[in-house]
């Protein structure tokens, strides 16, 4: 119960500074003047970084074990929350992009140590039920991130300006601009970075139960590969968090649309807590229904109401469209993590590696939504969600079908 507590603090962590990316990608939309495509570029920086570092992260985790792995991952996120202060002072996108890949870096080697600790740190029976319990504070840093970044980054900045404004001024006139709003992005990632500093002293104190890497997973020569439903669990993944990164990386600029919302930016911002509160609750539900109902079933049930929700919202206007998106939240909650334990289900020595696999599927936050982005540029922002349909439709697949085959390819 006692490691269970203090790994839930890292899931709220990682989750609180995921979602600050919301309220980052229209802050930054504004002071470099991007279209949707340049600045979904804040998501496929970060979300590229599980792919890139996640098999590096997996033999981290082999080679210093659990607990040091969750140090050294902690640390690394609080130098890139470090990064924020020169990004911010030049000001300059790339900077930004460079501080949240080093963030995303120490991130994947949390999760990739996290997410398997917490699934055989109990009995295998009740493993998703567990990983949802601790994905429910990942989704309270997810709820409580959108009011602290509307109230200490959007909500700080001076009046934002017009982009015929913008275009007419100069190039000192442009950076005086650029460097006022950018500065209020400085405080909260300062204060970030202390805060994970003093999580990674506490965690490197605290006795957490030693399990070894080679004790809970063994060795194999086995490929990952061979089982189908790792595979397409990966697939799963990868569509789950694309859809759900892009769902919220576009709610504050399409709530702020005249025929949505019709409402400034930080107000636009203050609704993201309903969507991510929602999935905190589903996730605290969905871990007592868990003990009852087939994980498969509920996935199945989840993802075809977070599909009619999308299509609702695409096809109305105002609040209905905008709680329609809103609920989707509720619906996303039990996804990653019944997914994750479905796939990773009596793969024994191999599931370091596949979970290695499966936060490397975390990628899909970075492709899904820069896709979106281009389809809000070309086809506009309300018919863009098109994209997030055709993910859950997916996960319904997979529940049904794809997670109910044998686990190997060869059987």
């Amino acid at each position: 119960m006692a490691a269970m507590a203090m790994v839930s603090t890292l899931f709220f962590a990682w989750g609180f500074l995921t979602c600050l990316n919301d309220i980052l990608i229209p802050h930054l939309k504004n002071i470099f003047d991007l279209n949707y495509a340049e600045v979904m570029l804040v998501q496929f920086a970060f979300f590229s970084s599980y792919f890139v570092f996640s098999f590096p992260a997996g033999r981290i985790v082999e080679w210093l074990g659990y607990k040091r792995a969750m140090v050294t991952g902690l640390l690394t996120m609080a130098c890139g929350a470090l990064l924020f202060v020169p990004a911010a002072a030049i000001p300059a996108f790339p900077l930004f992009l460079t501080a949240l890949i080093v963030l995303a870096a120490g991130m994947t080697v949390l999760q990739t140590s996290a997410n398997p600790y917490v699934a055989i740190l109990g009995p295998a029976r009740t493993a998703s039920s567990r990983l949802n319990l601790t994905q429910g504070f990942n989704s309270l840093g997810t709820t409580l991130a959108p009011w602290f970044g509307s109230w200490l980054i959007l909500g700080a900045a001076a009046l934002t300006v017009n982009e015929d404004t913008m275009h007419a001024m100069n190039s000192a006139q442009l950076h005086a601009y650029r460097v006022q709003q950018a500065a209020t992005v400085k405080l909260p990632y300062v204060g970030l970075s202390v805060a994970l500093i003093v999580l990674a002293v506490i965690v490197g104190m605290f006795k957490l139960p030693v399990i070894e890497y080679g004790e809970a997973h063994g060795h194999t020569t086995e490929s990952v590969w061979q089982h189908r439903r790792l595979v397409l669990g990966a697939v799963a993944i990868f569509v789950y968090v694309g859809a759900e990164v892009a769902i919220g990386s576009l709610m504050t600029n399409y709530f702020s649309r005249r025929e949505i919302g019709n409402m400034s930016l930080a107000s636009a911002a203050w609704y993201l807590q309903f969507y991510w509160g929602g999935a905190m609750l589903g996730r605290f539900a969905g871990s007592a229904l868990l003990q009852r109902l087939r994980t498969q079933k509920l996935l199945a049930f989840n993802a075809a109401i977070a599909a009619i929700l999308v299509i609702v919202s695409m096809l109305t206007f105002g609040h209905w469209a905008m709680w329609t998106l809103i609920a989707v939240g509720l619906f996303n909650s039990i996804m990653f993590p019944s997914i994750f334990t479905l796939a990773i289900a009596g793969l024994g020595p191999l599931t370091g590696k596949a979970s290695g696999l499966l936060v490397a599927a975390i990628v899909g936050g970075a492709i899904v939504p820069e896709l979106q982005g281009v389809l809000a540029d070309h086809i506009g922002i309300h018919h863009a969600f098109v994209l997030p349909v055709l993910c859950y439709a997916y996960i319904v697949y997979y529940a049904l079908r794809g997670a109910a085959t044998s686990s190997s390819l060869e059987r």
